[in-house]
C-alpha cells in the first residue's frame, strides 16, 4: 500500500473524531485537559483499533481464505456509505461532556478504524510495517483533533463544517473502496 492512500485513509478515518472534537470544542464549559484527553483517546483507539484490525486480517488471510480485493473494497465501500448515512442523522455527540465519555468518544469515533485495517492493511505481513501505518492512522487522528480544537475558538458561530465530517469521510471511503475494487 502506497503512502498516499494510508494517508487518505487515516484522513477519512480521523474525519470522525474531527466531527466530533469541532462539536465538543464548540461548547464553552470543556476544559483543555478534556480536550488532551479527547484528542488521546481518539488517537489510541484509531491506532489501536486499525493494527488489531489489520492483525486479525492478516491471520484470516493467512490460515482461513484470502480476502480478495473485490470483497475488501465492497466491505470499505460500505463503511464509507455508513458513514454518510450517520452524518445524515441528528446527532448530539456535544451533549457527553461528562467525566469519562471521552473514552467512549474515542471508542465510538474508532470503530470504523477495526473495520478498515480488517480490510485495507491485511495484506501487510511486515509486522514493523503494520505498526508503523496503524501509528501514523493514529498521528492523523491526534493532528487532526488538536486542529479541530484550535478552530472551535474561530469556529463557533459555524456548526456547518462539524455537521459535515462524516460525509467527507464517508466519501473519501467509498471513493477508497471503488478504488480497491476497480483499480
Amino acid at each position: 500500500m502506497s503512502f498516499y492512500s494510508l494517508f487518505l485513509i487515516g484522513l477519512a478515518l480521523s474525519l470522525d473524531a474531527f466531527g466530533v472534537a469541532l462539536c465538543v470544542g464548540l461548547n464553552n464549559n470543556v476544559t483543555l485537559r478534556y480536550k488532551s484527553l479527547c484528542s488521546a483517546s481518539f488517537s489510541f483507539f484509531q491506532f489501536l483499533f486499525s493494527l488489531v484490525g489489520a492483525y486479525i486480517g492478516f491471520l484470516f488471510n493467512t490460515y482461513i481464505v484470502d480476502v480478495p480485493e473485490i470483497i475488501g473494497g465492497v466491505i470499505i465501500a460500505g463503511v464509507g456509505l455508513l458513514m454518510i448515512k450517520e452524518g445524515m442523522e441528528n446527532k448530539e455527540e456535544c451533549a457527553l461532556i461528562k467525566p469519562g465519555m471521552w473514552i467512549v468518544l474515542g471508542i465510538s469515533v474508532s470503530i470504523d478504524a477495526l473495520v478498515v485495517g480488517f480490510t485495507a492493511l491485511n495484506h501487510i505481513n511486515n509486522s514493523i510495517v503494520m505498526l508503523n501505518s496503524t501509528l501514523l492512522i493514529g498521528l492523523i487522528t491526534m493532528i487532526m483533533t488538536i486542529i479541530a480544537f484550535v478552530i472551535t475558538k474561530h469556529l463557533r458561530k459555524i456548526e456547518i463544517v462539524g455537521k459535515y465530517a462524516d460525509y467527507i469521510g464517508g466519501v473519501i471511503l467509498v471513493l477508497f473502496g471503488i478504488k480497491m475494487m476497480f483499480f
